[in-house]
């Protein structure tokens, strides 16, 4: 058996586009090209890695099972290429994280300081919804998951950074609520506007409402924490939101907290990842560039939260 290390990148590369074609391109190759190593590849085994029925591209059980094996066959190769940047005293490699979308306003400063001391290394960062940030966890997609909200089906480490505050909010214009110190009737008057089920937001109000036995008047649900703050803004309705993400509307006096009893909420913001997982040596210095800044990174960017709160 003589297969090469650029044989095995062309067969991972086709199995998880499940097409030549898509592979060659995202490979910068011509298909010819990766069909050919294709078939250099498939020539070493006596048992087909894949078939085409139709015009549709399929992988065997077998070629599923060297599929998996070739992929941690590059991933060594590619410890062995950050091992050897890091004896050289140059951190190198990939970091794969990903955030709920209210986090967006949390993780960049956590990167900040890291990525300029290691230029060499490679974020990769998706911002989405709660599910998918999740299954992209469990898939071993990423190395870290930024949530507020753990999930209870993954055995998992955790490292709190920072709270999280959440406050009820209204637009400027909205004249009907002006009074201080509301108790939590409030929210038996006034419509709210809710994030989709099973956002960490939502269950955070959520567990707050069945405690203060409060039935809340839904009034609209929307997917992202940007169009809650819009639909606020031009008062719709009013919402209760994540301080961190207001920033700038309170600066421009587009929106107002309105203070209630029981708020704020607070839960806590934590970089989450499998506990069976071996870091790569990227991913080990984040967590620990992370645990060592934390209060650091707070102090020079988010102490304007306890300027509001007092």
């Amino acid at each position: 058996m003589n297969f090469t290390l650029h044989q095995l990148k062309v067969f991972t590369t086709i199995v998880e586009n499940k097409s030549i074609t898509k592979a060659a391109s995202e490979l910068n190759m011509t298909q010819p090209a990766a069909s050919i190593q294709l078939k250099n590849f498939q020539d070493q085994f006596d048992i087909p890695l894949s078939e085409i029925i139709g015009r549709q591209f399929y992988v065997t059980d077998f070629g599923k099972e060297i599929h998996q094996i070739a992929e941690e066959i590059l991933n060594k190769t590619k410890t062995i290429q950050y091992k050897t940047e890091a004896f050289k005293g140059l951190l190198s490699g990939k970091l794969k994280i990903s955030v709920v979308s209210t986090g967006n306003y949390v993780m960049p400063y956590f990167l900040n300081g890291f990525l300029k001391k290691h230029p060499k290394v490679e974020l990769v960062l998706d911002v989405s919804n709660k599910t998918t940030v999740i299954k992209d966890l469990e898939k071993n997609l990423v190395d870290f998951s930024l949530v507020t909200v753990s999930p209870h089906h993954l055995d998992l480490e955790e490292l709190p950074i920072m709270d999280n505050h959440l406050v009820l909010v209204a637009s400027k214009e909205n004249t009907i609520i002006s009074q201080k110190n509301k108790d939590t009737s409030i929210f038996n008057k006034i419509p709210l506007i809710f994030r989709e089920e099973g956002s960490g937001t939502r269950h955070t109000m959520q567990l707050f409402f069945k405690q203060e036995k409060i039935a809340p008047k839904i009034m609209v649900e929307l997917t992202s924490n940007e169009a809650i703050k819009q639909a606020v803004i031009a008062n719709i309705g009013v919402s209760i939101v994540s301080l961190l993400s207001i920033k700038n509307e309170l600066l421009q006096n587009d929106l107002k907290i309105i203070p209630a009893k029981g708020l704020p909420l607070k839960s806590v913001w934590k970089l989450i990842y499998l506990k069976k997982k071996t870091l790569s040596p990227v991913a080990a210095a984040f967590l620990e560039y992370v645990a060592l800044e934390k209060e650091n990174v707070y102090h020079n960017y988010f102490s304007w939260i306890d300027d509001i709160e007092k």
